[in-house]
């Protein structure tokens, strides 16, 4: 159906070109289901650009059914990222205009109906009269899904259409793709970043190199219908899982950079003994943990009454201790994490740190939040020491320099020191704040989904990241994630919420799994998928908005 022929795209000319494709020969066949797989940056849309006619090569020939490639056309339907749906037009007005476009001599009748059917296979039948702004996201790419099937073109490009959403409207609009594409067979080509995605959908996959070349190709043998939660179970799933990922991390990840600077032996002053009274909590039972959470709620007025939100969650740390909280959308876990940080107002109960009450922010708790909030105009460097100068009062200059240049050594940021912040891919950035947390030396680290707005193999790279640098520091640690493989890769313990509103603890599991951890290592352990299943169960349990009666945990690590 599709070809390249040594093909190989540039960009600009001189100095300024740069090379994103580099000899691509690559045939896919009719009816076949392909996913590209590869990081940020290695070329995987200029590669669906190319097959939909949007690009022309620099070197090279593209051809459908042999015929060279010389711009779009309507055999090639395209699925984007981005759902650029007209806003003034309703669901069934949107598709309609696509097939206005594609079929002019088709009869108003027909038309009709054709509109109809694409509107109901992507299940919005009860949502045709809507305007794009009444829709969710998921539902809006539902329409760019019923929009592009409507043009009946003969292969599917799909670039990333699922990446905008979240984890739940995400796993059901790929198994919806792969419903749709077993009952028309059409030929599809989809970028992804997401290895799950990619084996759950593919009968091929081929990575992507970050030079631009293709990289390995994994064939996927798994019997049809792939049912998402009996994967965790199938031997081959796990063995492709394996594969795909020490592939993507050996050639994807660079090795981290062990660095010459070496950190100085400087103390924060939250880590000073303090000449000033202790602060200590109100209510407080005891102080056997070095991190107390004692029967808290979170409380917000509303019209119609009070709202409780957090409901008598109580849990206690060892210092040093990594805790990863998950739980749907609405449980409450960002508002247990911002209570921590002392930047939500406790309604009831106590959090005590090392013995003193949490009362107001301090940079003890420093806090990492899935958007980093960095200064753009200043360059990562003045970014961090924002922080530091504050922090190391007894420290020289110099001393203070080195602390910020350390981390955003450890962080891979060691050749973008002095780069503005505005000049930062959201990955970077992202390494900036989490440097920034960790040069404060803090008594405990927030992070709130802190990886959240990135691509998944980025954030695998920054999970590994994290990792390198907590082992070093073995800071007290809270992590709020919806990520199951995060939450294990992470944690001591993964701690479980039930849905909100009254969100409590549901269930905690105790991660025994060797560190240092890295995810290569994880995924051979022979226990992984079995906390993986316990986690999975539980979200399950409460996926639709079910409330079990959450069964009695015990509060503090043995």
């Amino acid at each position: 159906m599709l070809e390249f022929k040594n093909v190989s795209k540039s960009f600009g000319e001189g100095t300024a070109r740069a090379d994103v494709l580099n000899n691509i020969n690559l045939k896919v066949e009719e009816g076949e289901f392909l996913v590209l797989l590869g990081f940020s940056g290695t070329g995987k849309t200029t590669l669906i650009n190319l097959m939909a006619g949007l690009e022309m090569p620099s070197k090279g020939e593209v051809t459908f059914k042999g015929t060279p490639i010389t711009g779009p056309g309507p055999e090639r339907g395209v699925i984007f990222q981005n759902y650029s749906l007209m806003p003034w037009l309703t669901v069934s007005g949107n598709v309609r205009l696509a097939v206005d476009t594609i079929f002019p001599g088709m009869a108003a009748g027909e038309k009709a109906e054709k509109v109809d059917h694409y509107v109901k296979m992507v299940g919005l039948g009860h949502a045709a009269s809507r305007r794009p702004a009444e829709l969710s996201g998921g539902m809006r790419q539902r329409v760019n899904v019923a929009r592009a099937l409507a043009m009946s073109p003969e292969v599917l490009l799909l670039d990333e259409p699922l990446s905008a959403l979240d984890a739940l409207t995400r796993a059901n609009l790929a198994d919806e793709i792969e419903h749709i594409w077993e009952a028309d067979k059409k030929t599809c080509v989809l970028i992804t970043n997401d290895v799950d995605e990619a084996i759950l959908l593919a009968d091929r996959i081929i990575a992507l190199n970050p030079d631009g070349s293709l990289g390995a190709e994994f064939k996927v043998a798994i019997p049809r219908p792939r049912d998402r939660s009996e994967m965790n179970h199938h031997e081959e799933f796990k063995r492709l899982r394996v594969d795909v990922t020490k592939y993507l991390m050996d050639v994807g990840i660079a090795s981290k950079v062990d660095g010459t600077r070496q950190l100085p032996n400087v103390t924060a002053v939250h880590n000073l003994p303090k000449a000033q009274a202790d602060v200590r909590a109100k209510d407080s039972t005891r102080t056997d943990k070095y991190l107390e959470f004692s029967r808290l709620h979170k409380v917000y007025p509303t019209p119609k009454g009070p709202l409780t939100v957090v409901e008598d969650f109580d849990l206690k740390l060892e210092k040093g201790e990594f805790i990863s909280l998950i739980g749907h959308s609405g449980c409450g876990k960002s508002t247990v994490l911002t209570m921590a940080a002392g930047l939500n107002e406790i309604s009831k109960g106590v959090i005590n740190l090392d013995g003193r009450g949490v009362v107001g922010a301090d940079p003890e708790r420093a806090v990492v939040f899935q958007s980093p909030n960095l200064f753009p105009w200043l360059t990562a460097k003045e970014n961090v020491a924002v922080g530091v100068d504050k922090v190391y009062p007894r420290a020289s200059q110099g001393e203070r320099q080195d602390v910020v240049e350390y981390y955003l050594e450890r962080v891979g940021l060691g050749d973008s020191m002095d780069k503005q912040a505005s000049a930062l891919s959201n990955g970077m950035k992202q390494r900036v704040g989490i440097a920034r947390a960790f040069a404060l030396s803090p008594k405990l680290l927030l992070l709130d989904e802190p990886f959240g707005m990135l691509d998944s193999l980025t954030r695998w790279e920054l999970q590994e990241v994290l990792m390198e640098v907590w082992d070093r520091t073995k800071v007290t640690a809270v992590c709020v994630t919806h990520d199951v493989d995060e939450a294990i890769l992470l944690a001591d313990r993964v701690v479980m919420m039930t849905n909100g509103p009254q969100a409590t603890i549901g269930k905690i599991v105790d991660v025994d799994l060797p560190r240092p951890r890295t995810r290569k290592a994880l995924l051979e352990h022979p226990d992984y998928y079995a906390y993986r299943q316990e986690v999975l169960d539980f979200l399950e349990e409460y996926e639709h908005g079910a409330t079990p009666k959450p069964k009695p945990q015990p509060i503090a690590a043995e």
